[in-house]
């Protein structure tokens, strides 16, 4: 028997990082709202599954993935504005102007990234997942997520739009 009340304690505390998580795989946050609650679906239809797992955060993050992937491929999707970045309260800036510069530049550059690095860069260090999590989730070898993270951060350190953020001149 599933117990409904440890669901949705689950639910409620992922609720936002699955949100911001799928803002940052590319929705914009209709669609990211979407996603986190179709993940939430099938967490609470395989519930005994999710909690069984060798690693929740893991089973649940693939479960997202795969689900915007999913969306991502209906003709409908359209460029996400950004604007559509919901804040953490523990990360409000004290200047919204800056906080909008920061977040328009870390799209941009993300979306500069290829997809499978977009994915690596999301989950590694804006979910806060593992290596190994990250490798379950997108179902690759760790040494997978370490090289794609790899090429990643060099790309982003290059980036003209997070440049513009530090002062730094990008060759």
């Amino acid at each position: 028997m599933m117990d409904e009340t440890e669901f949705a304690a689950y639910a409620d505390e992922a609720w936002p990082t699955l949100v911001r998580a799928a803002v940052f795989l590319g929705c914009r946050l209709p669609d990211a709202e979407d996603a986190a609650q179709a993940t939430l679906v099938k967490c609470f239809r395989s519930w005994t599954k999710v909690t069984g797992a060798d690693n929740r955060e893991a089973y649940v993050y693939r479960m997202l993935v795969n689900t915007v992937r999913d969306s991502h491929r209906r003709p409908w999707r359209r460029e996400r504005s950004r604007a559509d970045v919901p804040e953490h309260d523990r990360h409000r800036s004290h200047d919204p102007h800056a906080a909008v510069e920061v977040t328009d530049a870390v799209h941009r550059a993300l979306g500069g990234l290829s997809k499978v690095n977009r994915d690596v860069v999301v989950l590694r260090y804006f979910v806060q997942l593992t290596e190994a999590q990250t490798a379950a989730a997108l179902d690759v070898a760790p040494g997978t997520v370490k090289s794609r993270l790899s090429r990643a951060l060099a790309q982003l350190a290059t980036d003209h739009h997070l440049a513009d953020l530090t002062g730094r001149t990008s060759s």
